[in-house]
């Protein structure tokens, strides 16, 4: 008998304790500013995305930093940045008929309303490097490659034989961005062409398995090539390698190294751009 209802209580014990309700306290990391913008030497209407962090399990878009004055300087003079929806968007922009200067350095200066993290003031600077143009590009589809198939994107152009550069590609199908996140983009160093010249060089790969790279005969293709800063080279293969995109929803799981003052998160980037538009040949 005894053998019997010890067991049963054993269990009874077991599950009653199974049941207890247990709380994991997480720390609170604290707030800082996050700033996504850039210019180029293209004329355009640039803006700038201020937002303040928030806790990593925070499931709402983060909050946006409005009223703040931003502008940004060169030799040149300084402008003053509108928000578009002044107390709402937390989106600054130039206007429209803007364009950096090459070899000029661009400072962004920003005085919040309110401080965050303890501050109220904040800065970045970046140089405008030049970029050499394209002579040309090509889409080539490799069947063989991969599973379905690799796009590969060559380009033909002389790189500098200067110091060393940094470069930005984006690529657009028919118009439209396709590398649209910052993990999409492909950025390079010329340590292995430096000075030569880029005789169909492969500078992008599209995994056609990839709904998102997919391309096709008869698309027009348009890639922009940008002459980076090492600094801004250095933030974007981080920002791939901890695994979280811009603009940024919630605090970065790792330490990203961007260019804002006092403890704030993100980059202001300077650049030129080189452009080339081609056909899609041949069959897929």
């Amino acid at each position: 008998m005894i053998r019997k209802i010890f067991p049963v209580f054993l269990l009874a014990l077991l599950a009653t304790a199974c049941t207890e309700k247990t709380q994991v306290h997480l720390d609170s990391t604290y707030a800082r500013l996050v700033v996504d913008g850039h210019i180029s030497s293209d004329t355009g209407n640039y803006s700038v995305a201020l937002t303040r962090s928030a806790e990593y399990f925070y499931n709402e878009p983060a909050p946006r930093v409005t009223g703040a004055t931003v502008t940004v300087s060169d030799a040149g003079g300084t402008l003053t940045l509108h928000e578009t929806e002044p107390g709402v968007s937390g989106i600054y922009e130039t206007g429209p008929g803007y364009a950096g200067v090459k070899g000029n350095s661009y400072t962004l200066n920003i005085s919040l309303k309110e401080e965050i993290g303890g501050n109220r003031e904040y800065q970045a600077t970046s140089a405008l490097h030049p970029v050499a143009p394209i002579d040309s590009i090509r889409a080539e589809f490799h069947p063989d490659w991969g599973k379905k198939g690799i796009w590969t994107i060559k380009l033909w152009a002389q790189e500098p034989g200067d110091e060393v550069n940094y470069y930005l590609f984006n690529l657009y199908r028919n118009g439209k961005l396709l590398t649209d996140t910052i993990t999409k983009k492909v950025v390079a160093d010329d340590r292995f062409v430096n000075g030569s010249y880029m005789n169909g060089f492969d500078v992008m790969y599209l995994m056609h398995y990839q709904s998102w790279a997919t391309i096709y005969p008869g698309d027009t293709i348009t890639l922009q090539m940008s002459g980076i800063t090492k600094e801004y080279y250095d933030f974007i293969n981080q920002v791939d390698q901890s695994g979280f995109s811009i603009p940024f929803f919630s605090g970065p799981p790792a330490n990203v190294k961007g260019n804002i003052s006092n403890g704030g998160i993100g980059f202001f980037a300077a650049w030129s751009d080189s452009w080339c538009t081609a056909i899609v040949k041949g069959n897929r």
